[in-house]
């Protein structure tokens, strides 16, 4: 199964549909609750329902979510109502539209319940009818919608997002150390379509981190990043230099690292880690660490873009 370890939970949304075609007298013998094998739609939400829960079963790369709400409802078409679903379809009679609208916060989507859902409804309302009816067709199986995960990062993305890069470290700048947490910060940065204008490396001294903050506020980078500093050894002093230099602090977005940092680590509550804005600028420090400024990125992208609207008067 692929490993959804580094995903950050998230509402996830989906719809799907389904149709089964049946004859003009098997309408008329569902209206009038004619069937051998008593009521027809309760059965198939239920069949639903459950074919949802049993999704992870039948598909063995499907991940197990938490199925937060589902809703199965049924709607009766017609050539005339409905003639794109009968389009591509030998049948010219009736049919039953059935629709599932799902919901789940967690790493993965639902869309796949979803569907499920739908076809065994589809499945259970023709093994109910077809005892009446030996010309059922079911079609149209899709998924009308989703929501959540990637379906939702363009909406995020500001448009050509600026960034810089600059890693706080003794080791690094003297060369007794090749960054790597720096350069990751750019991977992921590009990753999302962003663009790293500039990249520095400076000492674990208070001025030299300022200097170079304060250099990047006044060109107007609106995303500035830095990676290390953030620990309680005696010469981590990155937080401290830009908390200085803040005019509005962000802790929803440390909250969001540390979190998703805490989950997969007990260190993790060792960052002191801050956020906020300069102006125009929104400088978030992350770990000194490779995989520390992974999950942090994981935890705030892209969904930190979204900030630049914000800054600029925007609001949410």
């Amino acid at each position: 199964m692929k490993d959804i370890n580094h995903k950050i939970s998230t509402l996830r949304t989906a719809s799907a549909n389904a149709v089964i075609y049946f004859t003009e007298s098997t309408a008329i013998k569902i209206k009038q609750d004619k069937l051998p094998k008593g009521n027809l739609l309760d059965v198939a939400r239920a069949a639903a329902f459950l074919g949802a829960k049993a999704t992870p079963q039948l598909l063995p790369h499907c991940h197990p979510v938490q199925i937060d709400g589902m809703q199965v409802d049924f709607e009766y078409i017609y050539p005339s109502s409905h003639p794109d679903f009968f389009a591509g379809t030998q049948q010219s009679g009736a049919g039953i539209l059935i629709t599932v609208a799902a919901k789940s916060i967690g790493r993965t989507g639902i869309e796949m319940e979803a569907l499920t859902a739908a076809s065994i409804a589809a499945l259970e309302l023709y093994d109910m009818l077809k005892p009446v009816d030996d010309q059922l067709e079911i079609g149209h199986i899709r998924l009308a919608k989703k929501t959540g995960g990637k379906s939702d990062h363009s909406r995020f993305l500001a448009p050509l997002a600026t960034c810089a890069v600059l890693v706080c470290s003794d080791a690094t700048a003297s060369g007794q150390r090749q960054d790597n947490s720096g350069r990751k910060i750019e991977e992921m940065l590009q990753a999302t379509g962003a663009q790293v204008l500039d990249y520095q490396i400076v000492a674990d001294e208070k001025p030299l981190i300022q200097q170079a903050i304060n250099t990047w506020v006044d060109r107007d980078i609106p995303f500035i990043f830095t990676t290390g500093g953030t620990g309680l050894g005696p010469r981590d002093v990155t937080v401290e230099a830009v908390s200085e230099l803040l005019d509005k602090t962000a802790d929803g977005i440390v909250e969001a690292m540390r979190g998703h940092g805490q989950q997969r680590t007990p260190l993790a509550m060792m960052s002191r880690s801050v956020a906020g804005t300069i102006r125009n600028s929104l400088v978030v420090t992350l770990p000194g660490s490779t995989n520390g400024v992974k999950e942090c990125l994981e935890a705030i992208l892209p969904a930190l873009f979204h900030a630049q609207k914000m800054m600029m008067g925007g609001g949410h």
